[in-house]
């Protein structure tokens, strides 16, 4: 199904080295005519390392969608009753937030608004990026993987040598994900080679 028209909510979670693969992907669904919602976490708002200042980071996303970004669990909410999502979007999702999310913790905007589109039965789509995904993590993965209306953008391990544990999505198949999950479809295979 065809994005175009449809009303995306797109999260970004503290996966800071990740921000440069996930940005084009939130200027390709703009381009196929979606309206993004940008919605972040503290951390991302916040913090500073040697991949940008968060809030230049912010800047881009609201330059880059057209809209300002959610940063409370309060503004968040209302994305499940009052102005509901077609999909949900946590790209990248870090290992912290994918625990709290298999664990039905609340506690940043990108998970409430992530529950409040679950409640409604709409369509959320995870692309990891997590140094443990299969270690401690790996339980929530696959917890994540067994519910319903939750969809993944296909995962690989990003360095299995350096980190065995490690995986992260191939963000340039996030709109292919989005596209197959408004159609409450997997996209297939999930579990790739993850090339850099």
């Amino acid at each position: 199904m065809e994005v175009k028209g449809k009303r995306i909510g797109f999260g970004l979670t503290g996966s800071h080295c990740t921000y440069d693969a996930v940005f084009p992907q939130i200027q390709k669904l703009v381009e196929k005519g979606a309206n993004v919602l940008p919605i972040v976490t503290s951390t991302v708002k916040t913090t500073t390392t040697r991949f940008g200042e968060g809030e230049e980071w912010v800047k881009r996303i609201e330059e880059a969608t057209g809209n300002q970004v959610i940063d409370s669990i309060v503004d968040a909410e209302p994305l499940g009753p009052k102005i509901p999502l077609d999909c949900m979007v946590i790209a990248p999702m870090t290992g912290n937030s994918m625990s709290k999310l298999a664990n039905a913790l609340t506690d940043s905007p990108v998970l409430m608004a992530a529950k409040a589109t679950m409640r409604n039965h709409r369509p959320v789509v995870l692309a990891i990026s997590t140094n443990d995904a299969l270690g401690l993590n790996g339980v929530n993965l696959m917890k994540l993987m067994a519910a319903k209306n939750i969809f993944f953008v296909p995962f690989g391990q990003d360095a299995p040598h350096q980190k065995p544990n490690s995986m992260v999505a191939n963000m340039d198949r996030l709109v292919e994900t989005v596209e197959h999950a408004l159609e409450h479809r997997q996209l297939q295979p999930v579990i790739i080679e993850h090339k850099k």
